[in-house]
């Protein structure tokens, strides 16, 4: 039986952030364009981080019973480990994908868009489909398309739209710029998962790039985000304060591009996902003020 300890080391806390950046530069958005309605943002954040913990546990659960996790250097894995049974991991996965649901339902009611259940149902069909089913598309080296798509254009975008019902060159730019750092975060697990995901079959974009391929397309994506969201201040000038995370962008792809490998590599993980975070309140603030 698995600890409560377990269960949230198994939700994967540090990729969080990755869940309330896009919400943050999307309501920045919505304030630029004069109709931020921190109600609804708060709903927006609590679906969002709903599903980044349910994607968590579905990934523990599909790649455990898969035989993916048994030689991982990464956090827990309640499956692969035997801590949890298989069917409790992904229990909890739906649980979470549940309250993701209601969330969304709730963000669609008040701000008028049904429409927006299509999308929501989308966006947990993806999240299971990353490892899950019978032809997981994770597998196939479309991760980052996935997480691009709905971590970062859909988070930032919907965000957007359910407050201001309309989307504006700096709710475009901080999207894809989200989007990429999702895709950091994501292509540096990877790279740390490289040897053990070529041998069990699962080809990860990292896996075919190659790992110095990938180490230099991590660089790629927090250095083009830095400049999307300084590009905003052509409207916004405020936009510029994502220029402060030059430094730490410069530090974290450093350590990626030299060769960080295995436990190493947990700070870098960590770091990725505190930088998408300041991005988040930095350029949310900047479109705001």
């Amino acid at each position: 039986m698995a600890t409560a300890a377990e269960w949230l080391e198994g939700a994967r806390l540090r990729t969080l952030p990755a869940a309330v950046a896009p919400v943050l530069v999307g309501t920045g958005a919505a304030a630029q364009l004069g109709s931020a309605d921190l109600g609804r943002a708060g709903l927006a954040a609590g679906v969002a981080l709903a599903l980044q913990v349910g994607v968590n546990y579905a990934n523990d659960y599909s790649d455990g019973i898969r035989g993916t996790d048994v030689d991982r250097v990464g956090p827990m894995r309640l499956t692969a480990s035997g801590a949890a049974r298989p069917g409790q991991v992904k229990a909890a996965a739906w649980a979470a994908f549940g309250v993701g649901a209601v969330l969304g339902l709730a963000l669609v009611a008040v701000s008028g868009q049904w429409w927006m259940i299509a999308v929501g149902a989308l966006a947990i069909a993806a999240a299971w489909g990353y490892t899950g089913g019978r032809n997981p598309y994770g597998y196939r080296g479309l991760g980052e398309v996935g997480v691009f798509v709905f971590f970062g254009l859909v988070a930032v975008l919907g965000t957007t739209w359910t407050q201001a019902l309309a989307l504006s060159w700096p709710a475009w730019a901080g999207a894809i710029g989200i989007g990429l750092l999702a895709c950091a975060l994501l292509m540096v697990n990877n790279v740390r998962d490289v040897p053990t995901d070529a041998l069990t079959g699962k080809r990860t974009l990292a896996v075919r790039l190659g790992e110095h391929r990938a180490r230099r397309v991590y660089a790629w994506f927090l250095g083009l985000s830095i400049v999307l969201g300084a590009s905003c201040a052509v409207v916004a000038p405020w936009s510029l304060l994502v220029l402060l995370l030059l430094l730490p962008a410069v530090m974290l792809s450093s350590t990626v591009v030299l060769g960080a490998r295995g436990a190493l590599l947990r700070p870098v993980l960590a770091g990725t996902g505190m930088l998408e975070l300041a991005y988040g309140v930095l350029l949310g603030l900047g479109l705001a003020l």
